[in-house]
Parts: C-alpha cells; structure tokens; sequence
C-alpha cells in the first residue's frame, strides 16, 4: 500500500558554470531526507534541476562568445552528470528551458494578471546581475574601492525600464498570517526571524519584467518583455507536479511541496515572493523551507578568483561517492555554515569509516568465519550488556525519525556512530 505523499525538492542550480561543491552539498542532504521518507514508508517524488533563464546568463554568454543557449546545453549535462554521480535518487530533473516550464510559468503569470496583481509601469532602482535581486537603497553600501554593493557583497548597478509589477506590498498582512499560522515555515529559526523582519518593515512592488535581453519566458500579451527570472525559476516547483493542470492525479497527490531545501542566500525568494505569487494565483503555498548554510574551504569562501573552488567531480574521483556524502552529512550541522578541506576529509573518513564502522564490519565477519563456518550461530541469553547494546540498536530509529522532524542530519548520524561505538567495545 503507498505510503503518505511526500514532496522534497533542492532548489535549482544556476548553470552560468559547473557544478561546485555547494551544489553537490545540497544535492546530498536534500538526497539523505528523500531516503530517509522512503525508507520510513512515505511516498516520495525527490525533484532537482537548472534555472537556465536572466542575464546573468546572458553575460556569461557574451564573454565566453557562445549563445546562452550554448552555454545552457554545454553546462546543464554537468549538473545532471553531478546528481548522477552523488548517486542521488531524485525522480525528475527539471530544465526551465522545457515547453512544460513555458506553458506553467505563462499560467502563473496570467493567473496573478487575473487576481489584478500585475500592472505596467516603470522600474528604476538598483538590481545585482549576480544574484538576479532588486535591492532598496538602504539594503546596499558603497565599499573601499567607490563601488556600490548589495546585501551578499555582490555589485549592483542602476536599472531604468519600462517593467510589469507584482502587487507584492498587497501580501504584506496575509503573509505575516502564514508565518504566525506555523512557527515553523522556514527553518532554522535564525533565517525565518530575518524573513519576518523584512515582510514586517513593509513591502514594495515588484518588477517582474525585463526588456534588455530577451533569454526568457515571454509575457503572455507583450512578448517584448521577459518575466524576471525569478518568477520562472520558482514556479518550476509547481511544474514538475503538471501544473496548470491542478486537477491532474500528479498534482494533487503533491503539491503543496513539503520541503524545498534551499541556500541562506536565497531566503527571501522562497520564503516571501514565492508565497504571495501563489496566494495570488489561487494555489496552495509550500508546506516547509529548510535553508542551509555555506561550506568553506578551510575558513574561506570560495571563490574562483582565490582559487579555492573544488570540482564535486574531483573530490569523488579522491574519496568515493558514499564517504564523500558521509563526510559532508556528518561533519557539517545542517542549516549551518560548514568547513571542508582534504585533511578533514580523510581525517573523518579514516576515523568513522575505517577504523569505527569497518572495524566492526571486520571483527563481527571475521568472528563469524573463523569460528563458526561462515554460519551465524543461534545467540544464547543476552547478558545485561548485551540488552544495552541490542536496545541502544532499537532505539535508532525512533531517535532518527524524532531528528529528522527538525532535519538535524548530523544528530542522526551522532547517534548512529555511538551505537558503532558501544557495539565495537
């Protein structure tokens, strides 16, 4: 009999480049809490996939001398090639350059147009290419070399155009109502304080347009306007499930999603335009947001001009997919920032994997081989010692499905490795 609905999704990687190690550290966890539900009886559809529109894109393309949609097709089997090799379990890699992509994010567009959140008017204010965000004035500062920059570091520039806008200031009240409704919606607690702050000190309307480049979804109506690619990226998580058929066995069996796992970074989108895009077109908002931190390579962020960026490709050609996944899941609390470099890897790898798990891999088979022919005895009665060890066994899973409600992966696996030890001694 199929178990309970379960919908989790990472969000979806920007292919401007390969795949880098945060891409892989997302894939990986959000891969670890698809497995865990299926395991625990949940029927889960486990969605990923590449947000292939906007001008950062476009940018990239023109300095590398290839069309963005070069670029897209060049990048994108990178990031399917990365999932595969993670040995994720994912059910559907979504590409927002898909004809199912354009006929949901044009029916969004004409159901918010619909609710009369939609209207024409001008935009003028700062916007950063890389992080494909508008910012207020107040949100940026200018740095030690005169330039002006946005709340993650990241420049911006001064943007004038004729745009459409979502009547976001509209959502304000209702919103604020769905966070009072579940002291939960985003976690961990750090980011949904930060998420409620932003929506309490008032919100502007939204351009969702853009007429300098046309590498997008065409607005239904106006096809010399793109949508903003934020409205097309986010809506590929009601794509996957076969809207605008919200009638369709897929999508009522899914949607609303129960878990987007998404990067600190990108709160904001999910967590307040992404709600108020589908109140405004009448359809049901996620049930949950877990966001993750940063990883670090020794202490640093990375960076392609530090060179500190690692290839996920090259770390699982070094450690192997399964200590590579461990490594990361356990060493890194999950919603934090997390350390890696190749010392720490090996470090974990050889202390829990070899000398804890394998050890007692190694001394209970060879145990068994030597004195009893390859042939598990029936056991006698359990001594005191041994009920400790059986019970500390038992009580995994009730303590893992108990961790799992607050995604605390790394407990989990805590937990497990305790057990490890107790059994060795």
């Amino acid at each position: 009999m199929p178990g309970k609905p379960n919908y989790i999704t990472t969000a979806i990687a920007y292919p401007n480049g390969v795949p880098h190690i945060g891409h892989a550290y997302e894939a990986i966890a959000t891969d670890a809490i698809a497995r865990f539900k299926r395991l625990d009886g949940d029927d889960v559809f486990f969605l990923t996939g590449t947000d292939e529109h906007g001008s950062k894109m476009v940018q990239t393309a023109a300095r590398e001398g290839v069309t963005p949609r070069q670029l897209v097709e060049r990048n994108v089997t990178r990031f399917q090639a990365m999932v595969k090799m993670l040995n994720c379990s994912n059910d559907d890699f979504i590409r927002t350059t898909e004809p199912r992509h354009y006929r949901a994010s044009e029916a969004i567009w004409e159901h918010m147009q619909a609710a009369g959140d939609i209207y024409l008017d001008k935009y003028a204010g700062w916007y950063s290419v890389r992080d494909e965000a508008y910012y207020a004035e107040s949100e940026t500062r200018i740095d030690d070399k005169g330039q002006r920059l946005g709340p993650n570091g990241t420049p911006v520039e001064w943007v004038e155009e004729e745009s459409y806008f979502f009547r976001l200031s509209a959502y304000q009240d209702k919103l604020l109502e769905l966070y009072a409704s579940d002291p939960n919606y985003v976690m961990p607690k750090e980011r949904f304080n930060e998420v409620i702050s932003f929506v309490s000190g008032g919100l502007q309307d939204l351009s969702i347009s853009r007429t300098t480049f046309d590498w997008g979804v065409p607005v239904p109506g106006n096809p010399k306007h793109v949508m903003y690619v934020w409205v097309d990226a986010l809506t590929n998580y009601i794509t996957a499930v076969g809207y605008p058929d919200t009638n369709s066995a897929m999508f009522k069996k899914f949607w609303p999603a129960d878990l987007h796992v998404i990067g600190k970074d990108i709160v904001r989108f999910h967590a307040v335009y992404w709600p108020a895009f589908l109140m405004s077109a009448g359809v049901a908002v996620p049930r949950r947001i877990f966001s993750h931190g940063f990883l670090f390579n020794r202490g640093e962020k990375m960076s392609k001009s530090v060179g500190n960026v690692i290839d996920p490709f090259d770390l699982v050609k070094a450690y192997g997919a399964d200590p590579l996944r461990y490594f990361f899941l356990r060493e890194v609390p999950f919603g934090q920032d997390g350390n890696y470099s190749h010392e720490a890897i090996i470090n974990r790898t050889n202390a829990d994997l070899a000398n804890d798990l394998g050890n007692l891999a190694q001394r209970s088979l060879t145990m068994v081989a030597r004195n009893f022919g390859g042939v598990l005895p029936k056991p006698g009665a359990f001594t005191r010692r041994d009920e400790e060890v059986l019970n500390a066994a038992d009580d995994m899973i009730g303590s893992a499905r108990h961790d799992m409600k607050t995604y605390q992966l790394q407990r989990i696996l805590v937990f497990v490795w305790t057990v490890v030890a107790v059994t060795n001694g």
